[in-house]
């Protein structure tokens, strides 16, 4: 969920991506404008355009009065490679052996991967496709500390959808249909869509992370014909020739506030509880509040308290129900041992075949009984997640387990402990006692942990696994809701008032949306599919 996530097997990874397009081309902001409201600016203004998203195109910090949770040495170095190791504490050490259908169907092999009733699989795959929209890190050096404001953010921190629409059809154009540039390209590469590629099956994409794994292309493939069906809707209202000068600005608002809605009412409720979301809209952020009001990246989410979503991964899912020879289709989430195959048993992306698609009954709740569950936060990472091929990491460099990765990234920014900053919130710190495996290394980590670490631990302690805890919970929901009440475009600034106007499954527009309604308006659900 995090800009260590690549990892998950893209055939581009983000060093040969940003070689050949460059980063700036792949991530040119969004601006207001255009009598329709929201619209990309012309070629007049991209001086001025890029002179504001500059100012917000850096990493930076909540808490900067805060002391690093350590002091860096090789010592801290050793330890936290030692805990985020393969086979060490934070594996849940799942039995690849038995393949990837019983590691789903049998609770007994998934002991230490436990069901969250409150979320479904596809939960952590929204989560992180909206990661990819607002953060993208390439250039901070792993286990160096670094000051954020001298490392770029290569996507624009608004929730504005720039990683499937990059800068517009002006600026991106290669992602635009050439017959009618209001309109995305998509393709049809096996029984269903597929993203745009090059011969070498190399997606066409503003953000190369997004074809990472086969629910993320299938996510990016799905907001594709949302936008482009949003097309067709605003042309049915007006027929004159003139007015479809608006036709792109019109849809991408739907596209884009249609999305917003799904995150403050269906996504942040189930990650940090509906209480804490309340709170936040109704008496504002108490931490998250950039100086100058402008929407920027804190590395304490982007670094720390985001990434809980790698605990909510699973080694293995279905795909779909009958994609592979009327059978369904089950994988390992990636597999690096079948890295050269043309369409490899694993979910990685990159690849096209007749099963390569995903089934959404699986990972949303189509009100059927085909529906799976996510796993709960927890300090258990699957298995699948301790080995990452070198080739997908930006430097190539070890270490390849995405756990170790992660505990260094602390490191990286100087981030605060956990207990630090629980204390600065003014709620309840986890004490030392409740982690006893940390004595071991001798520093103190127990009494000041890694915010990661104490991320997910108290997600685990005081919500049970099901959602994420007091401090990491605030984290995550100010700096969310923030980069949308300090994005002018966002529905909650546009039109305060502001309800879906978009029908849901039922076919009723009722002022309701969830993810089900975006997939089905989208053309990809079970019904439209015949699956």
């Amino acid at each position: 969920m995090d800009t260590e996530f690549e990892a998950t097997g893209c055939p581009m990874n983000r060093r040969r991506f940003l070689t050949r397009v460059g980063a700036g081309a792949a991530a040119t902001a969004l601006t207001v404008g255009g009598s329709s409201g929201v619209a990309f600016a012309d070629a007049a203004t991209e001086a001025e355009l890029a002179a504001a998203r500059d100012s917000t195109a850096f990493f930076g910090r909540i808490f900067p009065r805060l002391p690093p949770f350590a002091t860096p040495s090789k010592a801290l170095t050793e330890a936290l490679t030692d805990l985020g190791r393969p086979g060490g504490l934070m594996d849940a050490k799942d039995d690849h052996s038995q393949g990837p259908i019983p590691l789903i169907t049998d609770p007994a092999l998934r002991i230490n991967n436990p069901d969250n009733p409150n979320h479904t699989a596809g939960t952590t795959f929204f989560g992180q496709f909206l990661d990819h929209d607002v953060t993208f890190d390439v250039t901070s050096a792993l286990n160096v500390p670094t000051e954020p404001r001298t490392t770029r953010n290569e996507r624009n921190p608004r929730l504005n959808l720039d990683s499937v629409y990059g800068g517009g059809p002006r600026s991106s154009s290669h992602l635009y249909a050439p017959g009618d540039r209001a309109k995305l390209r998509i393709e049809h590469g096996g029984l269903f869509e597929d993203l745009p590629r090059t011969s070498d099956m190399t997606a066409i994409i503003a953000d190369p992370r997004n074809d990472e794994n086969m629910m993320l292309s299938g996510l990016q493939a799905a907001f594709i014909l949302f936008h482009n069906h949003a097309v067709d809707l605003v042309r049915s209202d007006h027929a004159a020739t003139a007015e479809r000068q608006h036709d792109f600005a019109r849809a991408h608002r739907l596209t884009m506030w249609h999305y917003q809605w799904i995150i403050t009412h269906e996504f942040l409720p189930q990650i940090v509880g509906q209480a804490l979301v309340n709170d936040i809209f109704r008496n504002g952020r108490r931490f998250y509040r950039p100086a100058d009001g402008k929407p920027v990246m804190p590395v304490e989410f982007q670094g720390a308290a985001y990434r809980f979503g790698h605990s909510m991964v699973r080694p293995s899912y279905r795909a779909n129900l009958a994609g592979d020879n009327g059978g369904p289709f089950f994988g390992f989430t990636f597999d690096p041992a079948l890295e050269n195959e043309p369409d490899p048993d694993d979910l990685v992306g990159g690849f096209r075949a007749p099963r390569r698609f995903i089934g959404w009954q699986t990972f949303f709740d189509f009100a059927d009984t085909q529906i799976r569950r996510n796993k709960t936060i927890d300090t258990r990472i699957s298995t699948v997640l301790f080995n990452l091929p070198l080739s997908t990491i930006a430097t190539a460099d070890p270490p390849a387990a995405l756990p170790q990765r992660n505990l260094l990234r602390g490191v990286t920014w100087s981030l605060p402990s956990g207990q630090a900053i629980a204390r600065r919130m003014g709620v309840a710190a986890l004490p030392p006692g409740d982690f006893p495996e940390l004595t071991v290394y001798g520093l103190g980590l127990e009494a000041s942990t890694p915010l990661w670490y104490y991320v997910l631990r108290e997600a685990q302690l005081v919500e049970g696994g099901l959602r994420l805890g007091p401090a990491g919970g605030r984290i995550v929901a100010e700096v969310i809701i923030g980069l949308l009440q300090l994005d002018p475009a966002s529905y909650v600034n546009a039109q305060t008032r502001w309800r879906p106007t978009l029908p849901t499954r039922s076919g009723a527009v009722t002022g309701t949306f969830n993810m089900a309604d975006f997939l089905t308006f989208a053309g990809v659900d079970p019904i439209s599919r015949g699956q």
